[in-house]
């Protein structure tokens, strides 16, 4: 099965390309890999949430735009070379606002992780760094960004 098959099986439409907030692309590819820029939870050209992780965002409210953020990275993946090149997700770089105190950043990150799993089974398995941040642009809860392999 194709990875776009999968995506129509579990009825995701993987959004447009977020524009870019400052001088940079979507996505390069080096080799066999392609990296993602940071993807916010942007939903239709609109940040979903503003505000810090254990303030004004609830955890499980943050886990969901970790989701978001995933998908909007995997678009990028798939206005570049396909997601149908895709041969497995390498690394996953999460990074969470944090309120004072928040230590829930790897519980916030599993969004996006879980959703790649979802999508990719065993393919979708990746290192991980999950980072509680003091800011994020445009205030922001939660930023993700991938690495992946591609043919």
């Amino acid at each position: 099965m194709s990875w776009s098959s999968r995506l129509a099986e579990l009825g995701i439409t993987l959004p447009a390309v977020a524009a870019p907030v400052a001088a940079y692309v979507p996505a390069v590819r080096t080799g066999s890999l392609v990296y993602t820029s940071g993807q916010l939870p942007f939903i239709e050209g609109e940040l979903a949430a503003t505000g810090k992780v254990g303030a004004e965002v609830s955890p499980e409210e943050a886990k969901r735009h970790a989701r978001t953020c995933a998908l909007n990275a995997l678009a990028a993946v798939h206005a570049l070379v396909g997601v149908d090149s895709v041969v497995r997700v390498v690394k996953l770089v999460g990074f969470v606002a944090s309120a004072e105190g928040f230590t829930g950043q790897p519980a916030v990150v599993n969004g996006a992780s879980e959703a790649l799993g979802e999508i990719f089974g065993a393919a979708g398995a990746h290192a991980r760094s999950a980072v509680g941040v003091a800011e994020l642009p445009l205030g922001a809860p939660v930023e993700i960004e991938l690495i992946v392999e591609v043919e």
